[in-house]
């Protein structure tokens, strides 16, 4: 399979195109500019002009903010099949980071193109509102946490949302670093790391080398 090929079969498996005809595809891809990045890979800065839609063909994408005080906030991840950066669409500027977290191949519309392609495909237009309604709400869900939770409960959510049954017990597989779990609620390691050791104490989680055992529910306040 050559490029232009490989590019349209990486374009079928965006969510955002489901459903498109394959010539629609087709051009789109003659104008899909595909970039490979290595892990660790600054894609697009805060602050940085925004100008382009990325769509992810394969890899992780992690999405922060930094403060003035240089800590990061973790936002969010998006792996094959989303896309990033559609904020591109108003010309003013990127409003977070975006970091490779592993390997990944990206590919870029430019905003005019993007723009008139969805000037004629107005069903991924519709697509595209629907989607970013979700992402604001759950946007408004993180600002609400930050602002109405404590340390100790936005570590306990995020817990519980990373945790997976394993033969009847919650278990949390990702092995997050400390500084990493930090990033992701707005804390510093020390806190997490107190937090976590009173949690243990309490017998309410365990550690099996990378993993994290959740043996009972945290209490909602602590």
């Amino acid at each position: 399979m050559g490029i232009e090929g490989r590019t349209l079969a990486a374009l079928q498996a965006i969510a955002l195109f489901e459903g498109m005809r394959p010539a629609d595809l087709e051009a789109l891809a003659a104008v899909t500019v595909v970039r490979s990045y290595p892990e660790h890979a600054v894609i697009v800065n805060e602050g940085d002009r925004a100008d382009s839609l990325y769509l992810i063909f394969s890899g992780t994408i992690e999405f922060f903010v930094n403060g003035d005080d240089g800590r990061r906030l973790v936002l969010g991840m998006r792996g094959p099949g989303e896309y990033f950066g559609e904020i591109a669409l108003d010309s003013g500027v990127r409003s977070a980071s975006a970091i490779a977290i592993e390997p990944c191949r990206l590919g870029m519309l430019e905003r005019t193109a993007f723009l008139s392609f969805l000037g004629s495909h107005p069903e991924t237009a519709l697509a595209l509102i629907n989607q970013l309604i979700g992402r604001t709400r759950t946007l408004t869900e993180r600002v609400r946490d930050l602002a109405l939770l404590d340390v100790y409960g936005r570590l306990a959510k995020l817990l519980l949302s990373m945790a997976r049954e394993d033969n009847g017990r919650l278990v949390v597989a990702q092995g997050l670093t400390q500084q990493e779990m930090g990033e992701r609620i707005g804390a510093s390691r020390e806190m997490v790391s107190r937090i976590l050791r009173d949690l243990k104490a309490g017998g309410y989680v365990r550690f099996e080398g990378r993993r994290l055992l959740i043996l009972r529910k945290p209490p909602r306040g602590w």
